[in-house]
């Protein structure tokens, strides 16, 4: 019982941070880039009557995933628009697992790159405890990371009178009792003043600069397009090795008998970005290729006319 009670004290000072982390500064951040780009920003805090409560999108596989931040083209209060970012956040207390949580949010976000063309950028905005290695292994997978470290974060609610750090080793009674202080402290003006901290000491540089490098990674738009078309026929049986040897020894390189057997087309869709990042599918019928191009264009065609 002793060892639940420790735990959900620490949990609630965890939501406290986090919540207000996603709250202010990630969403003061992500709205900034909305507003620069005139596009739908959807996160949890805010209504919209065309989503319930998670903000779900679904990848390749049909799967739907649920996000924190959405940045969209044509999106309104009651119409999901085209996705060209999504993000996660995080508050971490302490460095364990940080490996974990980079490789769990890391491959929540890949496969939106892989699902929508339009998703220009993918990112995390973090704080707290992060090690070196998790952060890599983030960057490495093209993987935007906006981090703030937990020293500073400690200094901003320090200087708004209130306290929301404690040692490793403290008894659960001193955790329980910062928790819950913070908690009767923390008003929306409290939280304002802390974000007004946090800008003081962390420098509003930094949060401009993010904001400029997000706003170009959406705004890039394709330099190129490749279509490929692909003819598959629906395949010859062999029942020994001898008729398959002799089937491919007499097949003429590069040549293609398309009067004889039932084919079908595929196509192959590449579109290169001026940011250099490529997005490419393979193996779409007519329609779906066409449904991916429209969408790219209609992106393109946006950001090039702004």
């Amino acid at each position: 019982m002793k060892k639940n009670s420790r735990s959900s004290s620490g949990h609630k000072l965890g939501q406290l941070v986090g919540d207000w982390f996603e709250e202010e500064v990630a969403t003061y951040l992500l709205e900034m880039v909305a507003s620069k780009l005139n596009l739908f920003l959807d996160h949890r805090f805010k209504s919209r009557s065309c989503r319930n409560k998670k903000i779900l999108w679904k990848d390749l596989d049909g799967n739907d995933v649920d996000y924190d931040f959405v940045l969209e083209l044509n999106g309104t209060d009651d119409k999901q628009g085209i996705p060209v970012a999504f993000f996660e956040t995080f508050w971490r207390r302490g460095a364990r697992h940080s490996k974990d949580k980079a490789r769990d949010d890391s491959g929540k976000l890949l496969p939106m790159r892989d699902t929508y063309p339009t998703a220009r950028v993918l990112g995390i905005i973090s704080a707290g405890d992060f090690t070196r290695p998790a952060q890599e292994l983030v960057k490495s997978r093209n993987i935007d990371l906006f981090y703030i470290p937990k020293t500073i974060i400690i200094e901003a609610w320090k200087k708004a009178g209130i306290e929301m750090d404690y040692a490793d080793n403290a008894p659960e009674s001193v955790k329980l009792k910062i928790a819950n202080n913070a908690e009767k402290l923390l008003t929306e003006s409290k939280k304002r003043e802390i974000f007004e901290n946090l800008i003081s000491i962390f420098g509003k540089a930094v949060f401009s600069s993010y904001i400029q490098r997000i706003v170009a990674g959406i705004a890039s738009v394709p330099i190129e397009y490749k279509i490929t078309t692909i003819f598959k026929n629906k395949g010859i049986s062999f029942y020994n090795y001898e008729d398959a040897k002799n089937y491919l020894e007499n097949t003429i390189e590069n040549y293609i008998d398309i009067g004889y057997e039932e084919v079908t087309r595929f196509f192959e869709y590449k579109a290169i970005f001026s940011d250099g990042n490529i997005f490419e599918r393979d193996n779409l019928s007519s329609e779906e290729v066409l449904s991916l191009h429209t969408n790219v264009g209609q992106v393109a065609e946006y950001f090039t006319s702004t």
